[in-house]
């Protein structure tokens, strides 16, 4: 298991987010899985309400609303010695909608932006059809490790996910 610290905060308005101990080990296997246990790592994951949300990705992405969830990788410009990965903020209503939307368990989609923004904070992306279509099948392949169901799938082929 990967040495892992993170800074879990639950921002002013957050009234139901999932435990530090789920998060931490859903970043824990996305490390494993990825095999970046040589060093240490840490990261900060903050649970927002829509507004903080909105504020960040307006700043710093210029779109102004609110989204599931915005990383912020960390770029050392010199070697330490962990990996200070950067910090995630997470949406507490986006992610909840969208789980509704989308037909599955709250506490799946909750995993699987974690896991998302941990696969960001490590240089991941999905800017490009073989970018994402690496990145989501890295998701799939830690999502059902945690028997999890495939998230890209039409919501009409999916399994309701009782989790």
């Amino acid at each position: 298991m990967a040495d892992l610290t993170l800074d879990y905060q639950l921002a002013d308005g957050v009234t139901d987010a999932p435990d530090e101990d789920a998060v931490r080990a859903w970043v824990s296997t996305t490390l494993d899985y990825l095999q970046q246990d040589s060093k240490a790592v840490e990261l900060t994951i903050r649970i927002v309400a829509e507004r903080e949300a909105q504020e960040l990705n307006n700043e710093f992405r210029g779109k102004d609303y609110a989204t599931n969830v915005l990383s912020f990788p960390f770029n050392s410009p010199v070697e330490l010695p962990v990996t200070l990965l950067g910090d995630l903020v997470i949406c507490q209503s986006v992610v909840e909608k969208e789980a509704q939307e989308q037909q599955k368990s709250a506490i799946a989609h909750w995993t699987h932006m974690v896991i998302h923004g941990t696969l960001h904070l490590l240089g991941y992306d999905h800017i490009d059809d073989n970018e994402a279509e690496e990145m989501e099948q890295i998701e799939r392949n830690i999502l059902a490790s945690l028997n999890i169901s495939d998230p890209y799938q039409p919501i009409d082929n999916m399994e309701l996910n009782t989790q």
